[in-house]
């Protein structure tokens, strides 16, 4: 698949992804992709953020292809079952562990982790270093969700925060998983 074959829905997470993120820097230079825009990025919600996402995938002309990072990787998770047989894949960057409170903003805490398989091919992009997730966490939940496992070593969060700006070697991957699609 190539970009022109398919609706791109970024999906970002806590906070929305600001002017330096690569999810907008992605957003601003894939012709097919758009932001999945919330009603307020700083209160992440498990049942409005999933719907707001259904809608989009909803409204696609094409298949959809999903690029979501930190808690839009469980957004994606807890919309999977709205979206059957719409999403060919999704590309899941720095999942936070919604378990470890240590490691959670406030506003993530006590909220679940989907656990179930995701219908959809996926691949789930998990760095050594995520203050936010630790990387055996991100093997578990790469496991619970069916999707493949990339390790990219240290890097952070994979954000703007951690050099990750316009992430050339991200989007290199992500050429190659629509190919596999």
């Amino acid at each position: 698949m190539r970009t022109e074959d398919c609706d791109i829905l970024i999906v970002p997470g806590l906070d929305g992804s600001g002017p330096d993120h690569w999810q907008a820097r992605w957003a601003a230079k894939l012709r097919t992709a758009r932001i999945v825009e919330q009603d307020d990025w700083s209160a992440p919600d498990l049942a409005c953020w999933p719907a707001r996402l259904a809608e989009a995938v909803a409204q696609a002309t094409r298949p959809v292809v999903l690029v979501a990072h930190s808690f839009g990787t469980h957004v994606v998770a807890a919309a999977a079952g709205d979206v059957v047989g719409r999403v060919a894949g999704a590309y899941l960057v720095a999942p936070p562990d919604l378990e470890d409170e240590s490691r959670m903003p406030e506003g993530l805490r006590a909220m679940s982790v989907p656990a179930h398989p995701l219908p959809f091919a996926s691949v789930l992009i998990a760095s050594r270093t995520d203050p936010y997730c630790s990387f055996p966490r991100a093997e578990a939940i790469a496991a619970a969700w069916g999707a493949e496992l990339t390790d990219a070593g240290e890097s952070g969060h994979i954000n703007s925060e951690s050099g990750h700006g316009p992430w050339p070697e991200g989007l290199m991957r992500f050429a190659g998983f629509l190919k596999r699609l």
